[in-house]
């Protein structure tokens, strides 16, 4: 019977440890997501931008004050819609920043807080990878030693119980 559970301990970190390989290349789609909206919104901006440059030194958000301060509803409209696309780049390059800041800054933004839209979007559309870089390796080896022991460590501890809850029941019946 030991032998069952030595290759159900096996397979139990064997499944964990191909489940730990996906995080670095979760976090990695994530990033290349991240900084493709990045680069989208800039996009999205360019033209704007011409403008600011051209009209407002370079500012950006006073042309978009100069948009919303017309008269003509389109305009002013226009301006709300320039300022939404405006305030998504700020909010993605800041966010594409902290995530590319340190190793442990990008695993936290991607697992723990990611942008919304972008953390859904890598979710929904993750391929799964076998990254066989060190950081892969290391995290893939890492979460299936921890879980494993964790789940080792709560089973001993069920039967430990268990056998403490029989000899218990037992003593008490010959009491009786």
């Amino acid at each position: 019977m030991n032998i069952v559970f030595s290759y159900i301990r096996l397979l139990v970190f064997l499944g964990c440890a191909l489940a730990g390989v996906q995080v670095p290349g979760f976090v990695d789609q994530y990033g290349k997501s991240l900084e493709a909206h990045v680069l989208e919104s800039q996009f999205a901006l360019q033209e704007f931008q011409a403008d600011a440059d051209k009209f407002f030194e370079g500012n950006l958000e006073r042309l978009i004050a100069h948009y919303k301060a017309s008269d003509d509803a389109v305009f002013h409209d226009g301006g709300s819609s320039i300022e939404t696309i405006y305030a998504r780049n700020v909010m993605l390059k800041a966010n594409l920043a902290a995530f590319r800041s340190s190793f442990f800054s990008a695993y936290q933004q991607a697992l723990f807080a990611p942008v919304p839209d972008v953390g859904e979007e890598v979710r929904s559309n993750y391929t799964y990878t076998v990254q066989l870089n060190p950081v892969a390796v290391g995290f893939g080896l890492g979460v299936g030693f921890f879980i494993a022991l964790g789940i080792e460590l709560l089973l001993r501890l069920l039967c430990f119980l268990g056998r403490r809850f029989v000899a218990a029941s037992k003593k008490r019946k010959l009491m009786s």
